[in-house]
């Protein structure tokens, strides 16, 4: 099993290069904005997997029967971190409202919808590269 966090801060690089790329495009009706809000858009889902998935390896360093932890959905991952104090209430209801916003983007593919994802981006970098220092310093302790 495989206790690091590189993949997530790889998705988070990604994420965060294709909002800086998409700045750069000074017209939203240029090919390159939509090519960079999509790769921003797919790297956001990316990252939201990847962060349950390590979630759930770190949880499993907490005890507990690891096919229970396996078996649990997204949100309730997030419960047990604020549980075991990995992450705090206030976290945790903000990593709700991106899991949220994930599931529409995923059946929601209009332009605007797509653009008010993209408000939400620099406070989701933040919570996951955050998420992913907690993770390390977990993953550390128990080596």
């Amino acid at each position: 099993m495989s206790l690091n966090a590189n993949h997530l801060r790889r998705t988070i690089a990604t994420l965060q290069r294709a909002i800086t790329e998409i700045q750069q495009v000074a017209d939203e009706n240029d090919i390159l904005y939509d090519l960079f809000r999509n790769a921003a858009i797919k790297s956001f889902e990316l990252s939201l997997e990847t962060s349950g998935n390590l979630l759930r390896k770190a949880l499993k360093l907490y005890g507990g029967s690891p096919r229970k932890i396996d078996g649990l959905v997204f949100k309730d991952v997030f419960r047990h971190a604020n549980k075991h104090d990995i992450l705090d209430e206030a976290t945790v209801l903000r990593w709700f409202a991106y899991r949220d916003n994930r599931n529409v983007t995923t059946h929601d593919y209009g332009e605007g919808f797509a653009n008010e994802t993209l408000e939400i981006l620099p406070e989701y970098i933040q919570d996951a590269t955050a998420l992913a220092d907690r993770l390390e310093e977990i993953f550390r302790a128990a080596a």
